[in-house]
């Protein structure tokens, strides 16, 4: 039986957020030696507005047809040696992405970049496809570059020429899954994994008349030697990728948002829902879904 082999799906629309996610899934090929695959879900519209004679079908699936194919000729130009196909497909576009997420390596979407300093909107496709798709899911904002993973240069200007930034992890129940799926990244960036792991202190600490700043370091330290011990493992297994551990009281949601500021990449997880309905990721995986400034990666977990 031939092995299929693995591929990084791109979803595109032809708006500038997607085509920046386009470029990431490339360039993402490139360091992983697979191909890319660009899809295009149109849904279809009802019948009065199909006949609509401004807009007809024929109109409208030259154009469905048209942003993938001319996508997938500008990736090819620009990533020589990436292997780029393309595909349009016709239904929802949160279900079909789903399906299409199923034999992938990986998922790449893209999101708007919010006025000001940073941050996402995710639209509800994006955060329906991240709730549900068992791959994982990579956001990627509108105007991202490929420099803006990188370190400046020496003079302070930006490069894709330099080393990458760290990968950041944000790890809740320090799920294997997704700590390896970090260590991955950041080892085939050839940099470092800083590595934030959030906890809060039990209700009847938080409820007690005094505090009780000794017990309040054991479970400090308890925190930490856990942290160390999840990633002990991989330490190992990836001996090249330095490693800086946080493992801060509290959530660790804004430590993440501020930490994307400097990172190639943000990963953090999601626990697996099987309840089919509903949009569920979590609240650090939310916020920093809508709030990082670097691509992050959301990793299915049991």
């Amino acid at each position: 039986m031939e092995t299929m082999t693995r591929t990084i799906i791109v979803g595109l629309d032809g708006s500038p957020e997607s085509r920046a996610a386009a470029e990431w899934a490339a360039r993402e090929a490139k360091l992983r030696g697979l191909p890319v695959k660009i899809l295009h879900v149109w849904e279809p519209v009802p019948e009065p507005v199909a006949q609509a004679p401004l807009l007809g079908a024929e109109t409208r699936q030259h154009w469905s047809e048209k942003i993938p194919r001319d996508s997938a000729e500008g990736l090819r130009l620009r990533h020589p040696g990436v292997e780029v196909t393309a595909e349009h497909l016709a239904g929802r576009p949160s279900e079909m992405l789903c399906e299409a997420a199923k034999g992938a390596e990986l998922l790449a979407l893209g999101s708007r970049g919010l006025s000001g300093i940073g941050g996402f909107l995710v639209g509800s496709v994006g955060l329906a496809v991240v709730a549900h798709a068992e791959c994982p899911v990579v956001l990627v904002r509108a105007g991202e570059q490929a420099a803006d993973e990188h370190e400046v240069d020496p003079a302070g200007i930006p490069s894709a020429a330099t080393g990458y930034r760290p990968v950041v992890l944000g790890i809740d129940n320090l799920d294997a899954s997704v700590i390896e799926f970090a260590f991955d990244e950041a080892a085939r960036r050839d940099t470092g994994l800083r590595a934030v792991h959030g906890w809060n202190l039990p209700p009847y600490y938080m409820d007690g008349p005094t505090t009780d700043l000794e017990r309040y370091d054991q479970i400090a330290h308890w925190h930490v030697s856990a942290l160390a011990e999840a990633l002990s493992l991989w330490r190992q297994k990836y001996p090249s990728v330095e490693v800086a551990e946080e493992s801060p009281s509290g959530s660790p949601a804004g430590r993440l948002i501020d930490a994307s500021h400097r990172a190639s990449l943000v990963v953090v997880g999601r626990r697996i829902r099987r309840h089919p309905f509903g949009v569920h990721i979590g609240p650090v995986a939310h916020a920093v879904l809508h709030h990082a400034t670097a691509p992050v990666a959301v990793v299915a977990h049991d």
